[in-house]
């Protein structure tokens, strides 16, 4: 056989095994957008990395592995759900009632999501990830809680799977690396990806890059330095190989907590918008940790009008774009959930995250580590989180925006929330049963369920349960479309 055909040979073989793999995995094509790397993801090494690690190693092992760009990537199916061929799934947010300039005399901005579906505090909890959590789909990404100074949190082990239950218990007590340190992670990530503060993150910056360098050289030794090299070129290679289309980006929001043993919370809010609201999309005081002594204090009436009164004041001075939450418990009895909702009213605050972990134990739990001190989170808390929103979005008359989070795992699970008056929703610790394919699942799922009852756009389900509520707000949104629509054309 001649040189010549066995180049021609190779080639025909090589072409064949290609398309076989592009017909049976769509690997080549699609590479961690396909529904082959999701389904490896999923059902291998979610499984696998449950078994052989404890909670937090499989979170730091899970956080890593987003950072170098090796998790799933929104599939084509999760794309297309959020298409506008098939439903509007933008939502636009702000404060509808008369009320909305609050005492700081200011009315927030409208914010446009590019969906609804987005990832809860907690999971990066310094912003060392940003870009590729955008990467799996989410149309918006909260990291924290960023505390001023930099805190361990609570002694280890601090987080606990209830695998029987599809819940987690966690204590991590607000561990951070501490204002300064993330601001410095949001520059690097601005400047790369462009977006709010990137002119300030480039100058600032500029400012730095020799302290950068140096302490980068400096702190981490030979080995260290040669490990990351190697990294680096495998995740470089990686990209090439796996196909690297234009990066997703969306809306980015910083959750803001208080230092454990800190006095001044009001400060300590306060340092974190200046520090950090510059670069931030949304903004969310956290006041319903229950794993901080004392901070669940500050969601009554008196208290958290003071704290919301003056951290508006903080985010008119140092980052006025940026729209400012209140992150609330789910443990709130109704007199309290009435006494937040007329604070929210009274003060002008933009919107509210409901809800936060429970310090509840249904009896349903089965698990041994249910007895375990701290905040509970996954599938336990689901039924309580909706029922939560659905109790504020009508205390505040649909007037505030509400970002819901708690035991999301389904397109179902999104659609009830949004149905009780959640504009948003988040999601975490469901990923550590269902995967990082999960959210590529939930935007599919809710399409399809909102093109089946009937939707156009995600907005117009919000608070279909409530339907006193409901019609006025449609009727609102139904007229603001026709506005924009009819100024389009002049």
């Amino acid at each position: 056989m001649t040189l010549k055909q066995q180049i021609q040979r190779t080639t025909l073989r090589t072409a064949a095994a290609l398309t076989l793999l592009e017909v049976t995995t769509h690997l080549p094509s699609e590479g961690r957008s396909s529904q082959t790397y999701h389904h490896f993801f999923d059902s291998i090494i979610t499984p696998l990395g449950r078994r052989l690690f404890n909670p937090e190693h499989a979170h730091n092992l899970a956080l890593e592995v987003v950072r170098r760009g090796l998790a799933p990537r929104l599939s084509r199916e999760g794309n297309e759900a959020g298409s506008g061929a098939r439903i509007d799934m933008t939502t636009t947010i702000q404060r509808t009632d008369d009320g909305g300039k609050g005492v700081g005399g200011r009315r927030g901005k409208p914010l446009k999501f590019p969906g609804p579906i987005g990832l809860a505090a907690g999971f990066d909890k310094n912003g060392c990830a940003i870009s590729e959590l955008f990467q799996l789909g989410f149309s918006f990404v909260e990291i924290g809680s960023v505390t001023p100074q930099p805190q361990d949190g609570n002694a280890k082990p601090r987080s606990f799977r209830l695998v029987e239950d599809r819940g987690v218990i966690n204590r991590f007590g607000f561990n951070s690396l501490g204002a300064d340190v993330v601001k410095g992670l949001l520059e690097k990530y601005r400047c790369e990806f462009g977006g709010r503060g990137a002119e300030l993150a480039v100058e600032e910056q500029d400012g730095n890059d020799e302290e950068s360098k140096t302490d980068i050289d400096g702190g981490g030794g030979g080995g260290s330095a040669i490990a990351n090299k190697i990294l680096w070129a495998l995740g470089w290679a990686w990209h090439r190989i796996m196909t690297a289309p234009p990066p997703r980006q969306g809306i980015l929001g910083v959750n803001l907590g208080k230092n454990k043993l800190s006095d001044d919370e009001i400060g300590d809010y306060t340092i974190g918008i200046q520090k950090l609201g510059p670069y931030a999309d949304y903004l969310v005081i956290n006041v319903s940790s229950p794993n901080t002594p004392g901070l669940r204090s500050l969601q009554q009436r008196e208290p958290l009008y003071n704290l919301l009164t003056s951290t508006m004041k903080a985010r008119d001075e140092y980052a006025p774009h940026a729209p400012l939450y209140v992150k609330i418990a789910p443990d709130l009895s109704l007199a309290e959930m009435e006494d937040v909702a007329a604070v929210v009213m009274e003060t002008g605050i933009d919107g509210m995250v409901v809800s936060n972990t429970t310090n509840a134990r249904p009896e349903s739990l089965v698990s041994l580590n249910k007895h375990e001190v701290g905040g509970l989170s996954g599938a336990p808390i689901k039924d309580r989180s909706t029922e939560c929103i659905r109790t504020m979005y009508k205390l505040t008359n649909g007037n505030i925006p509400i970002i819901g989070v708690g035991g999301v795992g389904s397109g179902r699970d999104a659609y009830d929330k949004l149905k009780a008056g959640a504009s948003l929703i988040q999601v975490y610790s469901m990923m550590i049963y269902e995967g990082p394919g999960v959210v590529s699942r939930i935007r599919k799922e809710l399409a399809d369920i909102l093109v089946e009852n009937g939707y156009k756009n995600v907005e117009d389900v919000v608070g279909a349960d409530l339907e006193d509520v409901y019609w006025n707000r449609l009727e609102e949104r139904v007229k603001k479309r026709m506005e924009a629509a009819t100024n389009s054309t002049f």
